[in-house]
């Protein structure tokens, strides 16, 4: 109460808020004034702050959390007023590949295949409109099913079949959800086609999908910027230029263009206070620096293992659905900086936005007389994201005053909200309101520390909402059975299980007699169109990556003739992009009759082989015990091998 007390009589001067930074004089401080005026006009219009789920399989356990910590999560990154508050979501139109931390399911498997309900991105899409209706969606593809390319690894020989299955993709999303995507991309992070661009503008126009926009390339601003100033019909056909990781700069012919210029994909960082950072300097520098008016980070939400990939690499963390355990992360509170008090359509005022002593501001109007000021003052340490490397910079404590003229001269009041990243005290101070600061005949003053986040505003919407603390987190369960005896699942895969290459879908087989009427099938029997470097054997991994000493047992049938086969696996250590490279112990059997226990998923350490009398179409148990020595048993008998 006594700091309470003081801040409110500093703020009574009516032109300054809070103390000198500790052992910095008042009168060493760096000074600097900033003129804020909207006489001339507005500057860029804003497009609004997201973050992307897919690219992939990123919210995979998600979905799998219980009520009411499911919901929790969910308001947490959309609910307006009340944490992330994005105005974007962007989706991986699933296509059957491997796309970073797993595969999502095309909604085409094959040609004359369409199910608008597979996966858990259309649950996300509408779980997100339904907190908030105004919330952006952006649909892009990291692989796409085999038969787009007809035997070739590329969707542009056919760029006819690849904008109709993109467009069946829209189309769905609005019949069977009524979910309108309002942006579609090209090809995340890979080539693009100028003549497929111009199809699928045709394509969506002759589907009465005019108002859908498209992105162009995710990838670099280069070449993509340099073919619109050369090619006036694709630049009449892109409306947003989509770089991804662009270190807070542009190029001169992405500015020659006139078009939008987003930051499609960033951050991709562990969600540490240092991700927090980096977050924070890129949402004002993206602006300030490249004329970017969308940031959309990757990404939304840590909810797939820790192991894979870029593990925590979310604006917050959500991994464990069998305890109901999840982590609200400093990058959340850091988004709510800006998306709390701006929405899309809202403009950036034209100033230079660096500070003095290092750092940067924005400034946005509705221009209705509500004005929205961000300002960050992050250390080169402290704001390293994970790409492109960041050139050393100086920031050091200032004190800045801010001139107020044109439509804000009249303003009397900026309410003030305020981070402070811990690092030397690991006590972070996260999206604190503090008594508002009085602007005195247009013009106020800040002392700024470093690795501080301000937010000043005529809005009093802003709020930092919590919920009860969820559950302690827990180890996945030692014992786990899943039996997939579920008549109408909610959803297309089964609970934990994530995939790695290859579709695991549930599987009514209604032909079966016994007790093998509910399954879990792999439906993809052709290599798809890849991103990433795909294994040649299909895999889904589930539960605990420290697990040493287990007994796994699995049912499994053989559909394919001769050359089909079958694994389980224990202490598989990779999964994601490097799927490949994946070690372990792996109990196979073959159609043909032979098994194998080898060391890896490509096969190539071969531990013990020989006759197991395995045949295809028939149910069979395999049981892996993996102690000191592995014990392999088909239908009881037992196949011993030591391995450490």
């Amino acid at each position: 109460m006594g700091c309470a007390a003081l801040l409110w009589g500093w703020l009574l001067l009516g032109c300054s808020w809070g103390p000198a930074p500790p052992g910095v004089s008042a009168a060493a401080l760096l000074t600097a004034t900033y003129v804020l005026d909207d006489a001339s006009g507005p500057g860029r219009q804003f497009d609004g702050i997201g973050a992307v789920s897919g690219g992939g399989a990123t919210s995979r356990l998600l979905v799998n959390y219980q009520e009411p910590y499911r919901s929790q999560i969910l308001d947490y990154l959309f609910k307006p007023s009340f944490g992330a508050s994005l105005h974007i979501l962007k989706v991986e139109i699933g296509g059957d590949g491997q796309s970073t931390d797993g595969t999502e399911p095309s909604h085409m498997h094959y040609e004359n295949d369409e199910n608008y309900f597979r996966g858990y991105e259309w649950w996300l899409m509408k779980e997100a409109k339904k907190r908030n209706p105004k919330i952006k969606l952006i649909g892009l593809p990291w692989t796409f099913p085999a038969w787009i390319g007809k035997g070739e690894n590329w969707p542009y020989d056919y760029p006819d079949v690849t904008a109709y299955y993109i467009v069946s993709w829209i189309l769905g999303a609005k019949q069977y959800h009524d979910l309108d995507i309002d942006y579609i991309g090209i090809w995340n992070e890979r080539a693009f086609s100028s003549k497929y661009i111009k199809l699928l503008r045709y394509t969506l126009d002759k589907h009465g999908l005019q108002q859908v926009r498209i992105i162009a390339s995710d990838r670099l601003w280069e070449p993509i910027s340099f073919v619109l100033l050369l090619d006036s019909e694709l630049h009449g056909v892109v409306d947003v230029i989509g770089a991804h990781y662009p270190g807070t700069k542009t190029v001169p012919n992405a500015l020659l263009t006139k078009k939008k210029l987003w930051s499609s994909e960033d951050y991709s960082t562990f969600n540490d206070e240092v991700g927090a950072g980096c977050w924070a300097r890129i949402l004002n520098q993206n602006y300030v620096n490249g004329n970017m008016t969308s940031t959309i980070a990757w990404n939304l939400v840590a909810s797939y293992y820790e192991e894979l990939p870029f593990g925590r690499c979310g604006l917050m963390t959500a991994q464990e659905p069998w305890s109901g355990h999840y982590k609200v992360e400093a990058p959340i509170w850091i988004t709510a900086h800006t998306t709390q008090f701006t929405q899309p359509g809202w403009s950036y005022l034209q100033v230079d936005g660096h500070l003095e002593g290092g750092g940067s501001f924005v400034a946005l109007t509705d221009g209705l007389g509500n004005l929205t000021i961000i300002i960050e003052t992050m250390t080169h340490n402290h704001s390293q994201c994970i790409r492109p490397p960041l050139p050393h910079f100086s920031v050091t404590p200032q004190r800045a005053t801010f001139y107020l003229k044109g439509s804000f001269y009249m303003v009397e009041t900026l309410q003030v909200w305020h981070s402070r990243l811990g690092f030397e005290s690991g006590n972070s101070s996260l999206f604190q309101q503090l008594h508002p600061v009085k602007v005195w005949k247009g013009s106020f003053s800040l002392y700024l520390n470093v690795d501080e986040v301000y937010t000043l505003t005529t809005l009093k919407t802003g709020q930092k909402c919590g919920c009860p603390e969820p559950p302690p987190p827990q180890p996945f369960p030692s014992n786990y059975k899943d039996d997939f005896n579920i008549r109408n699942p909610p959803f297309s895969e089964a609970p934990n299980f994530a995939d790695q290459t290859g579709v695991f879908e549930y599987f009514i087989n209604a032909s079966d007699p016994g007790d093998h009427v509910f399954t879990l099938r792999q439906v993809v029997v052709q290599r798809p169109i890849t991103w990433a470097s795909d294994a040649d054997q299909t895999i889904s991994v589930i539960g605990n990556f420290q697990w040493v000493n287990m007994t796994l047992t699995c049912d499994i049938y053989i559909e394919k003739q001769r050359d089909g086969g079958v694994f389980v696996a224990g202490r598989v250590d990779n999964g994601g992009i490097y799927v490949r490279r994946t070690k372990g112990v792996f109990f196979w059997v073959f159609a043909d009759g032979t098994y194998r226990v080898t060391g890896d998923l490509a096969g190539e350490e071969i531990l013990m082989k020989g006759l197991s009398g395995v045949r295809d179409n028939t149910w069979h148990t395999l049981t892996l015990n993996i102690q000191v020595r592995t014990l392999a048993m088909l239908n009881g008998l037992d196949k011993t091998v030591l391995y450490y």
